[in-house]
């Protein structure tokens, strides 16, 4: 009967990991941890202590937050013309799923890990780099409303409409003056562009407007998605950050403050990317191919593991006829666990009995993993960025990778951004912000410069064209431009005779047989490739 071995076998214990993102959230903590925040309101505070003990109402009863004149105060339903506005319900009128005291609403998603996203994933990272350089980054300019150009063109003659023509290039000046000067740190383009890598990185965007004393608009600036959370009655928002706490009313209203002491509080424009699953915040593109930002990240990361451990592949070690004594065991365990990763060349010795005529020793050491391992899921992680890309709706070309595909393709691509990403996400940030600028004047407008697909020649063809045909006047065109206005270009451009039949040649493309007409010509001094001249002999190649 051959004698029986019992071997044991250990393996080490996964650690488990800390929700880090989790504990980044400052709403994420009790109320006795929170009550000490300076800035809240001492009602505010006693208010919050009666609802922890007796589960009361933390509202006062000389502010009824439900109300309706409460509401239409705080500009927290979306209003209309004559009165008229939304009827949907109000999500937080029905039930309370926010943080406690604060009466705020929970994201669907953890913000701070959706931030991290960005800083994580390549591919993330570029797209939304894209999006707000071609979006919010090529710079703003100022046009002439509609309804402004209607009363230039309908009711004023020449002089009148020169001298308001001059008032609006001063007021374009002044108006790019004061938008400038509302923040002493940040451009308004750079503050937009923080704004907008909010916007794509965690679905919300916030703008913060100071007031002064007179009730003038003072300061616009940028805050981090991360730290602002909803009040659930849509009454304004709140912010934590370290020991402080501030409330912000929406934009526009005059509703006390519920929250902190602070008697003028400033007032925030809350932009988002819509999801029908929930109304309070916005949910980022990324969410659509997040498996495929994971599983990138794992890919990359297994990638890491490997190299790190020197490219040597994870082993079985088996043993017959024999047993290791247990420091051999601790021996064996810390080379293969630690020892190959700390250096590329390492020897481990392990003596072996002899054989005998009734036990044979067996020492054996099997790689898991077979064949080449450098890069590995190469074409996995190209799909997944594939989907990332195309989650943003950001073709390659933009974010400065290339492939096989032609400069056709590349331009069809670059239309269908503008179209489709660009222009509409445009529309909806000049929307929001003209409510800035009409608090001074609603003779201008703001217009973010769009992602232009021709090159100079060409557009200047294009407006010349234009120009001649009388579609627009040379001042219109100047306007296209961003050059002044002049008292001699507000009417329409008039060819002479000549011009205009060149003109007319040109579009029919007369000008181009005209041109082989005296290119064949045989008997002039300018044929380039045609017949010899009369008398010379035939043309030979």
């Amino acid at each position: 009967m051959a004698e029986e071995y019992i071997l044991g076998a250990r393996i080490d214990n996964e650690v488990s990991k800390d929700d880090t993102f989790k504990k980044q959230d400052p709403f994420n903590k009790k109320w006795d941890d929170l009550k000490s925040l300076s800035g809240l309101d001492k009602n505010f505070k006693r208010r919050s202590d009666r609802v922890a003990k007796a589960y009361e109402s933390q509202v006062p009863k000389d502010l009824d937050t439900t109300s309706t004149a409460y509401l239409a105060s705080a500009s927290s339903r979306s209003q209309g013309v004559g009165g008229a506005g939304t009827k949907q319900i109000n999500p937080g009128t029905v039930y309370s799923n926010g943080y406690g005291m604060f009466d705020v609403i929970t994201p669907p998603w953890n913000l701070y890990e959706l931030a991290n996203y960005y800083d994580t994933s390549f591919a993330n990272h570029a797209a939304i780099d894209a999006k707000v350089e071609n979006i919010v980054g090529l710079g703003y300019d100022f046009h002439i409303s509609d309804r402004t150009q209607l009363r230039l063109e309908s009711a004023m003659d020449d002089g009148q409409r020169m001298r308001a023509r001059n008032r609006i290039e001063r007021l374009k000046i002044e108006l790019r003056d004061w938008l400038e000067n509302l923040n002493d740190d940040d451009s308004f383009t750079h503050t937009m562009m923080k704004f907008f890598t909010d916007v794509q990185s965690t679905g919300n965007g916030y703008l913060e407007v100071g007031r002064t004393t007179t009730g003038d608009i003072g300061y616009v600036g940028h805050i981090p998605a991360t730290t602002l959370r909803v009040r659930r009655q849509r009454d304004g928002f709140v912010q934590i950050i370290g020991q402080k706490v501030v409330y912000f009313r929406n934009f526009g209203a005059k509703n006390q403050n519920p929250v902190t002491a602070d008697p003028r509080p400033n007032e925030i424009i809350h932009y988002k990317e819509y999801s029908p699953l929930n109304t309070y915040y916005g949910i980022p593109d990324i969410m659509s191919a997040i498996s495929s930002l994971h599983g990138d990240q794992l890919a990359t990361q297994y990638n890491i593991d490997y190299f790190g451990n020197k490219a040597v592949p994870r082993y079985v070690v088996t043993l017959k006829g024999a047993k290791l004594s247990a420091d051999a065991e601790d021996k064996l365990f810390r080379f293969l666990q630690t020892n190959l990763r700390g250096q590329s060349h390492r020897t481990l010795y392990i003596p072996l009995p002899g054989d005998s005529d009734t036990n044979k020793v067996e020492f054996d050491m099997k790689p898991i993993e077979n064949g080449v391992q450098e890069a590995s899921f190469n074409e996995y992680r190209i799909r997944n960025r594939e989907d990332i890309l195309i989650a943003h709706q950001v073709p390659l070309s933009k974010i400065g990778g290339g492939d096989s595909s032609s400069i056709a393709a590349a331009l069809a691509q670059d239309r269908t951004f503008k179209e489709q990403v660009a222009r509409p996400a445009q529309k909806n940030l000049e929307k929001m912000l003209n409510k800035l600028v009409r608090e001074k004047t609603d003779v201008l407008e703001l217009k973010f410069n769009e992602l232009t697909l021709t090159d100079e020649i060409a557009q200047s063809q294009i407006i010349e064209r234009y120009v001649k045909t009388q579609v627009m006047t040379r001042n219109e065109a100047r306007n296209q431009l961003g050059l002044p206005q002049l008292s001699e270009a507000d009417d329409f451009f008039e060819m002479s005779a000549r011009q205009a039949t060149d003109a007319r040649a040109n579009l029919a493309g007369n000008r181009e047989r005209d041109a082989e007409r005296e290119n064949n010509n045989s008997d002039s001094t300018s044929t380039i490739s045609g017949r010899n001249a009369q008398g010379e002999g035939s043309s030979s190649e």
